[in-house]
């Protein structure tokens, strides 16, 4: 049976692990289900991101959209660091490896990461990450704060990350204007 688990150190955060059904022909198992997040908004569209190993993305965040990502190839470091403020899980960070493990089976988890989380990953291997997102795509709210920012406690698994222009140029979470800053919101 699928079971979704609240993340305890990021309020609203969920880790999704699948019932996984195989035979000889291989396996199935359903990657995502509107009734594991009931009173979230619906999921509107997906995307996928192929990436070369040692790239990092991020650390991203929005400040009206969730996100629910699923890592089909490869393997990466998921990373979440909680920047809203009001939030009783502010300034906690939390990361996961998905997608291929060490032993060659294949994590097939899912997370769920609710708006105003700081959200990135590192690719570990070459890899391709499906997200889908409950708002179609707005550049106003394409938002993100350092990868490396002081308050992001955790390893990322890499050592000479390679990162777009955009994810050099984020601004440290401390540094963002109240404009910009994302709020709790209250979650069920």
């Amino acid at each position: 049976m699928t079971t979704v688990t609240p993340l305890a150190v990021i309020d609203g955060a969920f880790l999704v692990e699948p019932t996984i059904h195989g035979d000889e022909r291989g396996i199935f198992l359903e990657t995502y289900r509107r009734e594991w997040f009931p009173g979230r908004p619906e999921m509107v569209q997906t995307n996928r991101g192929d990436r070369q190993a040692g790239t990092v993305v991020g650390l991203h965040y929005h400040r009206f959209q969730a996100d629910y990502w699923y890592v089909p190839i490869g393997t990466v470091r998921v990373v979440l660091f909680d920047i809203r403020e009001g939030s009783p899980t502010l300034g906690e960070c939390w990361t996961t490896d998905l997608g291929v493990q060490p032993d060659g089976s294949h994590r097939h988890d899912g997370v769920y990461i609710p708006p105003g989380v700081g959200h990135g990953f590192a690719a570990l291997s070459d890899c391709t990450v499906s997200y889908q997102v409950d708002q179609y795509y707005n550049p106003a709210d394409e938002l993100g704060v350092a990868w490396n920012d002081p308050g992001v406690t955790v390893d990322w698994g890499v050592t000479t990350p390679i990162l777009s222009a955009r994810d050099q140029a984020n601004p440290l979470a401390a540094d963002l204007s109240d404009e910009l800053r994302p709020r709790a919101v209250v979650t069920p």
